[in-house]
């Protein structure tokens, strides 16, 4: 995995995500597959090596920024806390995993899976297949909601390359938020460094009341970009 330390995710106060490290920019569609969800490739997005997304919800070049946070008196205050994942997030145990949870959700559905939800396959996870389904449902989500755990403690996690995924949702008809993978470091408008995780999804909507971070608000609100 590469060297993380290059890659940089700033939040300006009231404005946009400021990315550097040259870090790789993609559109990701959300695709049911009978109960479950995959990740389908979109279009293609200009690269550079630092770019600037939007935060705001309101630019007319989404994903980047066109300064429309300017105009538009866009309150970017981050109201997510600042506790660690592992204070954070509750346990659920099961005779084969346990799964922790930390109720930060993006909304994007692949905790459920063609045989159940994470939660009742970690609940049933004695069964081998339920185990396995139970994991799957905990890696695939993209906001880091949810991590199993094995018996031993170990947290259970896919080995991401840096990078940062665009989502579109036209199942529920909506833009979704901006997957960030590969334990991208994420500074806040004040210069806090957020812990740093494999998966985080943040909000460019505009409307979230965990900001930085996606609570699943682009879907009642019909959020679609430009």
């Amino acid at each position: 995995m590469e060297n993380t330390k290059k890659f940089k995710i700033r939040i300006k106060k009231n404005g946009g995500y400021l990315v550097s490290g040259n870090l790789p920019l993609v559109e990701k569609i959300i695709t049911p597959k009978g109960l479950e969800y995959e990740f389908k490739d979109g279009r293609e997005l200009p690269q550079a090596a630092e770019y600037e997304l939007c935060r705001c919800g309101k630019s007319k070049t989404a994903p980047f920024c066109d300064n429309a946070h300017e105009k538009n008196g866009f309150d970017g205050t981050e109201t997510a806390s600042r506790l660690k994942y592992q204070k954070r997030a509750e346990v659920l145990e099961g005779p084969g995993l346990d799964l922790m949870d930390d109720h930060r959700c993006a909304l994007a559905r692949f905790c459920h899976r063609n045989d159940g939800h994470a939660w009742w396959l970690t609940k049933n996870s004695d069964d081998p297949k339920n185990r396995e389904e139970a994991i799957i449902a905990a890696v695939e989500c993209p906001a880091g909601r949810l991590v199993a755990i094995d018996k031993a403690g170990n947290a259970i996690e896919p080995e991401y390359e840096p990078s940062i995924s665009i989502i579109q949702d036209p199942e529920k008809r909506v833009s979704g938020g901006i997957f960030v993978k590969g334990n991208i470091p994420i500074v806040s408008s004040d210069g806090h460094n957020y812990e740093i995780r494999n998966r985080v999804v943040l909000c460019r909507c505009g409307k979230s009341k965990n900001k930085p971070f996606c609570d699943g608000t682009h879907i009642p609100i019909k959020f679609l970009d430009k």
